[in-house]
């Protein structure tokens, strides 16, 4: 990340006048931005929130890759390109992140921020020719370019970046923990639950191979919804006609791009679907929404199966990571689950704004660009950051209470259940309730009403069919 600070103009900070086509304009003097960068920071002061880094990086890379192919174009001389490149990869890099200060509330299709990074890029190439103003914003460093189709491109670039190098590492790793202790618990029966009342017991390795299918079907559905994603509309530019661009160079700047990330980007076969709409991004998002509520499920059960520890089930014990109560003493949370569904209840919110967005598309263009693009990008980095997280802070260190699980499921009336064949159902339904009415395990209930005298089945036939681990393991065909 840069070192810059904002340069957002303050009572005593010294200015600058730029002008664009609107007239002149107050810029901070030591901005790298100029006038219409200036005009969007009055014209949006709202939520303080700038559009996110990784978008503006996607941007410059695109302004870096577009420069190179049109000097091959012959639309720009080379000595401009190169000086575009240089600059725009200099962003890309971070190296000056403190001068993109507009907020993402914006124009709808992120032509301000777009400007942002095109003033940005001229400033420092002029700087690299020697200070005169031979770059140009818009007619050089935006060549063959509008707003509304590389900030869209931009949002696909870093959104699809992410997945592939952040989000889907997160979940395969997150998922190789939660496997790792299905295997680990594969013989720790404990009561099943159903509507929250007992039922008939399970392993505590089965619930945690179903988390792991969980994750492992996330990561599926996000990989299978980050490939139309990876559509880029580039090369559309004002409309989906592509006036003012070289034929050749959308699918030129693409492959740059594609080969610099080394993530398959394409051209879109549609530039008036891809500029129109956003539904591969609804779609995508759509995915994460999933992953949140897999999620969701995993970290609320933790919760329950690590309550106590006398007044609650405690049938698995979560690592200990911090105090848990500023006023009684002792008292240890469960912090990491709880920090990731508050990412869950996140990201399912930035989907309803994913939705809302995409269907804000009036004829040729969406104009809730930026605001997509920052839901989109929110939601990656918190599920990628905080599945590994869960995964390591909490997923590896979880101890199962094995004793205290079998003693509930061996207490639990619901293992009444294999004595139906035996003895049937209505006759199984009043052995529990004496069970339960009497403080008496189901054995004992069973001998003391006759079911063995009377020949219904064997003290054997007894004793393995409330074999607890058994129940788990029905034969199979």
């Amino acid at each position: 990340m840069s070192t810059n600070t904002s340069p957002t103009p303050g009572q005593d900070t010294p200015m600058r006048t730029e002008h664009d086509s609107m007239g002149e304009v107050q810029v901070p003097a030591d901005a790298l931005y100029a006038a219409q960068t200036a005009r969007a920071v009055e014209n949006f002061p709202i939520s303080g929130q700038p559009v996110p880094a990784a978008i503006v990086h996607a941007l410059a890379l695109i302004k870096s890759a577009a420069a190179g192919v049109n000097a091959e174009l012959r639309v720009l001389d080379g000595v401009r390109a190169e000086a575009i490149s240089a600059a725009a990869d200099a962003v890309a890099a971070g190296e000056h992140d403190g001068h993109f200060p507009i907020d993402v509330y914006q124009t709808g299709s992120g032509t301000s921020t777009n400007m942002n990074v095109n003033e940005v890029v001229a400033t420092l190439a002029n700087q690299a020719l020697g200070g005169e103003p031979v770059v140009h914003p818009n007619d050089h460093v935006n060549a063959g370019q509008s707003s509304n189709d590389t900030f869209p491109s931009a949002i696909r670039v870093a959104g699809v970046r992410l997945v592939h190098d952040e989000l889907l590492p997160a979940l395969e790793h997150l998922e190789q923990a939660l496997a790792a202790k299905r295997d680990e618990f594969a013989d720790v029966v404990k009561a099943g639950r159903t509507h929250l009342m007992d039922a008939v017991p399970v392993t505590l390795g089965q619930e945690f191979g179903g988390y792991a299918r969980q994750i492992a079907l996330g990561r599926q559905r996000v990989t299978e919804t980050a490939g139309p994603a990876a559509e880029l509309p580039l090369g559309g530019t004002a409309a989906g006609t592509g006036i003012n661009a070289h034929p050749q160079f959308a699918p030129q700047v693409i492959a740059r791009v594609a080969a610099r990330t080394g993530v398959e980007f394409t051209e879109a076969s549609d530039h008036f679907e891809a500029q129109s709409t956003q539904d591969a991004l609804v779609a995508l998002s759509g995915s994460l929404r999933v992953v949140a509520v897999s999620l969701t499920k995993i970290c609320n059960d933790l919760r329950w199966m690590g309550s106590g520890p006398r007044a609650g089930l405690q049938e698995v014990q979560l690592p200990d990571l911090q105090p848990g109560s500023s006023i009684m003493p002792g008292k240890v949370n469960p912090v990491l689950p709880e920090a990731t569904l508050m990412v869950c209840a996140r990201v399912i919110g930035n989907d309803t704004t994913m939705t809302v967005g995409g269907a804000s598309g009036t004829f040729e263009l969406n104009v809730m660009l930026p605001v997509m693009g920052q839901a989109l990008v929110e939601s990656i980095t918190l599920l990628a950051n905080s599945s590994r997280l869960l995964a390591d802070r909490c997923v590896s260190g979880i101890v199962a209470n094995v004793e205290h699980n079998r003693e509930l499921a061996e207490s639990s009336s619901a293992i009444v259940t294999p004595l139906n064949k035996y003895i049937g159902y209505e006759a199984a339904a009043a052995v529990a309730k004496q069970s339960l009415a009497n403080r008496q395990t189901i054995r004992e209930v069973v001998l003391e009403r006759g079911h063995v005298e009377k020949g219904e089945l064997t003290e054997e036939q007894l004793d393995a069919a409330l074999d607890v681990l058994a129940m788990t393991r029905p034969p199979q065909p």
